[in-house]
């Protein structure tokens, strides 16, 4: 199955451009989220807090998509049960799940390394690919670029000094967890894009944002979260972050839908540069260390490296036909 070709969103100049926001739009998030952290006066390890910060930007950011899609016409309610489940699913994993262990795991560990490691979304997007789709599988200039991509993690994480070789800096609140909001997040992208192809792009996100966020809330608050200090310049940071999350997502939907899989996610090397830009610029993080330089390098080419074999129509393993990628 495959959708007609849009006259703008096909454009090799728009592709570019559009993608190209998308990934500074996703690596501010970084500085964006620390810089929150510190206007709202939430404790490093004040979790629920956390929790209830995230709750509101996507719950925001997906009644801002329900709005749109009813503007623009779309279908916003009438969802078969089916799918009303299936988008459940999607937020409680891709958003609930996921920033929680983003949005802890940030906390705990700078914006630079988080920004390299959260980069890992996309060789574990390679790795579940080969089990999951016959015409996927694992070559050897993937694996490659995995080992390449991982030996940066490994690098960004290594200590200071003389024994810097020897000795680990990770943590699993910081580190540890920034990794395994990429994994959730790679995994939800897989299902989001298989029940995408019966469903509108901006719909299913709206939905899923919704959902996510009003699940956020709940825990938050549940386990005693509170969000206070509101000022100009924390809602005005609130609500860019709301507004980035309905942006780029709809955005990468969309020529996720329209173009090549493998000419969009070939751009996902850029959020990691910009991640690690901007919270140098903001944050006043260092990323001249030898070891974020080396280890930015290492895991922009590895990303580079896997998304250069074609990986459109991929076939799930005993499926039929080829299933087109939808949204991210």
């Amino acid at each position: 199955m495959s959708s007609a070709p849009h006259p703008v969103l096909t454009r090799r100049k728009v592709v570019f451009l559009l993608a190209l926001l998308c990934c500074m739009l996703w690596g501010s998030s970084f500085p964006a989220i620390k810089s929150g952290y510190l206007l709202f006066g939430i404790a490093p390890d004040d979790i629920a807090s956390k929790l209830v910060f995230a709750g509101w930007r996507f719950l925001i950011a997906g009644m801002l998509l329900v709005a749109y899609a009813a503007c623009t016409g779309k279908a916003v309610r009438g969802l078969t049960r089916k799918a009303w489940g299936q988008i459940a699913v999607l937020g409680l994993a891709q958003t609930t799940i996921q920033y929680v262990f983003f949005y802890i795991g940030l906390a705990h560990t700078t914006g630079v390394k988080s920004s390299i490691m959260n980069a890992t979304g996309t060789f574990f997007s390679v790795l579940m690919a080969h089990f999951l789709y016959r015409n996927d599988r694992l070559s050897l200039g993937k694996a490659l670029g995995c080992s390449v991509g991982f030996a940066g993690v490994m690098i960004v994480n290594l200590g200071n000094g003389l024994g810097g070789l020897f000795d680990f800096d990770f943590s699993l609140l910081g580190e540890g967890f920034v990794i395994i909001a990429a994994f959730v997040l790679a995994a939800g992208s897989i299902y989001g894009k298989r029940i995408s192809q019966g469903l509108d792009p901006i719909v299913m996100t709206a939905w899923q944002l919704v959902i996510g966020g009003a699940a956020l809330l709940v825990a938050g608050y549940a386990s005693g979260g509170t969000l206070g200090g509101f000022t100009m310049a924390s809602s005005a940071l609130l609500a860019y972050l709301a507004v980035l999350s309905a942006l780029a997502i709809s955005i990468w939907s969309l020529l996720l839908k329209y173009n090549r899989v493998s000419l969009i996610t070939a751009f996902n090397f850029m959020v990691p540069v910009f991640g690690t830009m901007l919270s140098a610029v903001f944050l006043g993080e260092s990323i001249l260390e030898w070891r974020n330089g080396l280890a930015l390098v290492l895991v922009c080419y590895g990303i580079w490296r896997v998304t250069q074999a074609p990986v459109s129509a991929v076939v799930p393993a005993g499926a039929a036909g080829p299933v087109q990628s939808g949204s991210r």
